[in-house]
């Protein structure tokens, strides 16, 4: 299996691969805005034929009033290819991608309630956390777990350089009153949508 970067020319495919695989499906404009926009953190899997069998397709937020963090728009792998770790060495890529590039802190994504399979994935083996539950987000009127990954706990674990040192490892403060003066109370951060 190679993974790489995905590029223009792959956009069919990984739509394909999505049809194939998610009942979330988007139209190729919208795999081509991400692929202009954010050319370095969407990723695919291809088997030894160069056959496309999985994809993640990835976004930084544009929210800024919020610390940098990254979004998981899309994860799928093809059936006969799942439990061959694909979808976690896909997910990994992206967060280095978004740290190196972007100085990303945290990733996040929304998983189908039900898709327990997915949620497995998030939560045991890449370590998302819930920060709350979305009612009806999905066009079917299930409700979504948003999720969040730290990024900042996964580049210390793997030696991951971020684009800006000094702001991303600097912890972040909210400052509350007391009875003596302000108090620093520290913000932590949670670490969105894989679909499998």
């Amino acid at each position: 299996m190679n993974i790489r970067v995905a590029n223009v020319n792959d956009l069919q495919k990984i739509q394909a691969c999505n049809l194939l695989c998610l009942p979330e499906n988007y139209q190729l404009k919208y795999y081509m805005y991400h692929a202009l926009s954010w050319p370095l953190l969407s990723y695919v899997a291809e088997d030894n034929k160069g056959t496309v069998v999985g994809y993640v397709l990835a976004k930084m937020e544009e929210e800024s009033d919020d610390e940098p963090h990254g979004h998981i728009t899309s994860l799928a792998v093809k059936r006969t290819y799942r439990r061959l770790g694909l979808a976690q060495k896909l997910m990994d890529h992206t967060a280095r991608a978004m740290i190196e590039n972007y100085n990303a802190r945290y990733v996040s994504l929304h998983v189908r309630v039900s898709n327990r399979a997915a949620f497995s994935l998030y939560k045991h083996t890449l370590r998302f956390e819930i920060y709350e539950t979305e009612p009806k987000y999905y066009a079917d009127g299930e409700d979504a777990y948003a999720m969040k990954r730290s990024l900042v706990a996964f580049a210390k674990e793997n030696d991951v350089e971020p684009q800006d040192r000094n702001t991303f490892f600097a912890e972040k403060e909210k400052g509350r009153k007391g009875k003596k003066g302000e108090e620093k109370i520290p913000i932590t951060g949670k670490v969105e949508e894989v679909k499998s």
